[in-house]
């Protein structure tokens, strides 16, 4: 099962989003505090949708709490200062892939122990980064495809008519 981590997300509409995403993909949701919001926010609940209870969540009361109670977890973090790539990297199954808040994301001070498990998203011009659901998505998919989608729904099927 590959896990999300989010760093202190402080956006509940982006956190929403990113928690149906897990949901989606079978992935397992990381919440380190604090939080800028609470978990029984209605904007939280309304981008999970009606998926929230099928997401399987744990929360941290900080990033020292979370290295505590997962400390054989094989780490990427995603930021815009990696030199690596997110598709140069093997994921594996029981990865852990952190992002960190919307308004900085990873700490400078966490990110310089961790360079050779920093990935990044390319983008054009001088964009700063991408939203932070869509950055996950991006990664997450990288990160299914390189395990050939294992254990997810792969055909699809019209509603009305037939192909």
């Amino acid at each position: 099962m590959i896990n999300i981590v989010l760093l202190e997300p402080e956006i509940p509409a982006n956190t929403g989003n990113i928690g149906r995403t897990c949901a989606a993909t079978g992935a397992r949701l990381h919440l380190i505090e604090p939080l800028g919001f609470r978990l029984d926010e209605k904007n939280l609940k309304r981008a999970g949708m009606d998926y929230w209870d099928q997401l399987d969540v744990t929360t941290y009361i900080d990033y020292n709490d979370f290295l505590d109670k997962n400390s054989d977890a094989k780490l990427f973090m995603a930021t815009t200062k990696a030199p690596k790539l997110y598709t140069e990297v093997a994921y594996g199954q029981n990865c852990y892939i952190m992002f960190g808040k919307e308004s900085a994301g990873i700490p400078e001070e966490i990110l310089i122990n961790h360079k050779e498990d920093c990935i990044r998203i390319p983008m054009a011009g001088q964009i700063r980064s991408l939203n932070l659901g869509n950055s996950v998505a991006v990664v997450l998919y990288e990160a299914l495809r390189q395990s050939n989608f294992e254990g997810m729904k792969r055909e699809g099927k019209l509603h009305r008519l037939e192909w």
